[in-house]
């Protein structure tokens, strides 16, 4: 077993997990940790765990400790530079005439190393740039093609809760989304209410899908053809949440049933006559 924290390489890179090496940085600071190639700095994202020798992906690399006064300096000094390190590969991107769009770009923290993240409709032969940055920066460049989800998450931005983009704020993962999940919870099917600034389908569809499947079990569906108790008609709206179903009857009328009620109900008769 292994004491673990989990920390976002720099700003933008992936959480991983790192051996704790004793010490208990909190939620959210900074601290330096050893990395493939050399220093790094990275974000403290979960307190200290306890996981089994199996969910770890070996080498596991230590945190080497908290971010020093120092440190930090050194941090926002290559954030600075990262500003004049774009202008310049974007000059480059336009004399290759390549078909790329630069969205952001890190040093490391011993900035032996750059990472610039691009989007691009395919795939893209940076070969020579990569050879002029090299040249210009001394330093390893690395470029990295990131998705319209990936370019949200960069960018950041506010969605229609009001609230700061998940993928900009908490998201470790993107998860799966399909059009599925928004019509279970009965949501309007259309594109600008249930996409995201990226374009795709809102993360936030997968947080309640779950709960919302387990919620319509049993509950009849729009459109079919119904009789419990006194009310024969056809289901013309289904409540999830609170389990009510409106039924159109055959004289015009709509009767709104708690279907926990009656169709629980309902349910055990039809079993008794079934059993006998």
């Amino acid at each position: 077993m292994y004491e673990v924290i989990q920390v976002r390489l720099r700003e933008e890179g992936k959480v991983l997990y790192f051996s704790a090496s004793g010490l208990r940085p909190s939620v959210g600071n900074c601290v330096i940790v050893q990395a493939d190639r050399g220093l790094e700095y990275g974000i403290v994202v979960s307190e200290t765990e306890i996981i089994l020798d199996s969910e770890v992906e070996q080498p596991l690399r230590k945190i080497l400790r908290e971010a020093t006064p120092v440190d930090l300096r050194e941090i926002e000094k290559n954030k600075k530079k990262i500003k004049d390190v774009m202008v310049t590969c974007e000059r480059k991107i336009k004399e290759h005439n390549l078909p790329m769009k630069l969205i952001d770009a890190e040093y490391s923290f011993d900035r032996s190393r750059i990472i610039f993240y691009f989007t691009a409709e395919g795939r893209i032969d940076f070969r020579e740039l990569i050879k002029d940055l090299a040249a210009i920066f001394k330093a390893r460049i690395e470029l990295k093609q990131i998705g319209v989800r990936d370019e949200a998450r960069f960018l950041g931005g506010f969605g229609p809760c009001g609230r700061r983009l998940c993928c900009a704020s908490f998201l470790k993962d993107f998860e799966p989304v399909t059009i599925k999940m928004a019509k279970e919870q009965h949501l309007p099917l259309n594109p600008a209410k249930i996409s995201g600034l990226c374009g795709r389908l809102m993360c936030c569809l997968g947080y309640e899908y779950k709960s919302y499947r387990n919620l319509i079990k049993g509950l009849p569906k729009e459109g079919e053809r119904i009789k419990v108790k006194d009310v024969k008609g056809k289901v013309v709206k289904v409540n999830i949440l609170k389990g009510m179903v409106t039924v159109e009857t055959e004289d015009g009328k709509q009767v709104e049933l708690l279907w926990k009620t009656v169709g629980n109900k309902e349910k055990n008769k039809q079993d008794k006559k079934g059993s006998k």
